[in-house]
């Protein structure tokens, strides 16, 4: 599965909403290791909008935030089975450490986070104020993890 950069999915959604896009919200995270955890996060989420675009962390990236040990599933194939959830639109893949230069390029209207965040701890929030994004911290509390999973399986 090819996963787009922020830059090339911007230039999908002009193409494809040539005079305005319904609201989009943008969700993000590593999901190295799939779970409920992450099917509720983005079920609440796609409730502030129309559009939910998934950006999730390269290989890289994960290597770089979790450690070059980490197990997790390739980047592509964790964009195919989140583009399969029935709430997503589109999945962008992106490398850098915080979402500030995709969310400057996609200026979503909704910018949501897992509950293991507050709207005051969120890495971003002083881009998103600045570019009038709503910030929302959804799903279930965090009951689930993919560090917790992989202790429990021994894989961490």
């Amino acid at each position: 599965m090819n996963v787009p950069s922020a830059q090339e999915l911007a230039e999908r959604l002009a193409s494809r909403y040539p005079n305005g896009r319904p609201r989009l919200i943008l969700a993000n995270g590593c999901f190295d290791v799939l779970h409920v955890g992450h099917v509720r996060y983005l079920e609440a989420a796609k409730a502030h909008g129309e559009l939910l675009v998934v950006a999730v962390n390269s290989d890289e990236s994960i290597r770089a935030l979790k450690g070059p040990g980490r197990p997790h599933f390739p980047l592509a194939e964790r964009a195919e089975l989140l583009g399969a959830l029935g709430c997503v639109d589109f999945v962008m893949a992106f490398s850098e450490a915080t979402l500030e230069a995709t969310l400057r390029v996609l200026r979503p209207d909704v910018h949501a986070k897992g509950t293991d965040y507050t709207v005051e701890s969120v890495p971003e929030r002083s881009v998103d104020l600045e570019l009038g994004i709503e910030i929302r911290i959804c799903g279930d509390p965090k009951e689930h993890s993919s560090s917790a999973l992989l202790e429990r399986w021994g894989g961490a």
